[in-house]
């Protein structure tokens, strides 16, 4: 009976594997269940991912077991520990943990010495984000900052919602300045006369669409522009 289960067991994982390998692996490990960890975890699960938490805390792990894949109680600062859990396999891990900066620190240096190749952390600080660009960390995120700057970016234009990214380039939804209504973009030349070219746009009571050079806007659309920051910013102040 032992044997049998023991053959089972390894057909199950031989199956998955092939599954895996057909449709890119979707495992992932979580460590750290704390607001962001626990929220990203549970929308990667949404999403159709295999999902390994990992906290400290039993509390949380005895919380979201049930929502999560698989959940363990363990300290991720001990190599060892991750590569009981089998971490090293995964080709994907996040840490999430923001309230120590020396665990953060360990737990990163811990994966990218088991040769994990997509490592996602959080840091508290742009000086911890140094720290973790160093060591090598594949992607560092700084939710709080980048959503302080995305919301001043709201509350402080006429923008409807904003995204950068690293190279110094934004996409924007807002409402349409007079500048690019009544004609088609083609003609209106907002790009070459303000650097942003209009991708999307959407009327009352339509779904979006893609925008090209023959689109007329009307006034009380809403666009999608993109281009560099700062004539972003300054196309959507445009009257």
């Amino acid at each position: 009976m032992a044997n049998y289960l023991h053959n089972l067991r390894k057909r199950r994982r031989r199956q998955l594997s092939d599954q895996y390998k057909a449709l890119g692996d979707q495992r992932v490990a979580v460590i750290g269940l704390g607001r962001f960890g626990f929220s990203l975890a549970n929308e990667l699960v949404r999403r159709g991912w295999d999902v390994l938490g990992i906290d400290t805390d039993a509390r949380l792990v005895q919380k979201y077991s049930d929502l999560l894949t698989h959940a363990a109680v363990a300290d991720s600062t001990d190599p060892e520990v991750l590569r009981q859990l089998g971490v090293h396999d995964f080709t994907s891990a996040v840490v999430g943990i923001g309230s120590s900066i020396e665990a953060s620190i360990l737990i990163s240096t811990n994966l990218l010495e088991a040769g994990v190749p997509n490592i996602w952390a959080k840091a508290v600080s742009r000086q911890h984000g140094q720290i973790l660009e160093r060591l090598g960390v594949h992607h560092v995120v700084l939710p709080e900052h980048e959503m302080g700057e995305r919301v001043a970016h709201l509350v402080t234009g006429r923008m409807l919602d904003f995204i950068e990214f690293d190279d110094d380039y934004a996409l924007v939804k807002t409402v349409t300045p007079q500048v690019a209504t009544g004609r088609p973009l083609g003609e209106s030349q907002v790009r070459s006369r303000y650097g942003i070219t209009v991708v999307g746009i959407k009327r009352p009571g339509e779904d979006f669409t893609y925008a090209t050079a023959e689109t007329v806007v009307e006034r009380g659309d809403i666009i999608v522009v993109t281009g560099k920051t700062q004539a972003v910013e300054a196309f959507t102040e445009l009257p």
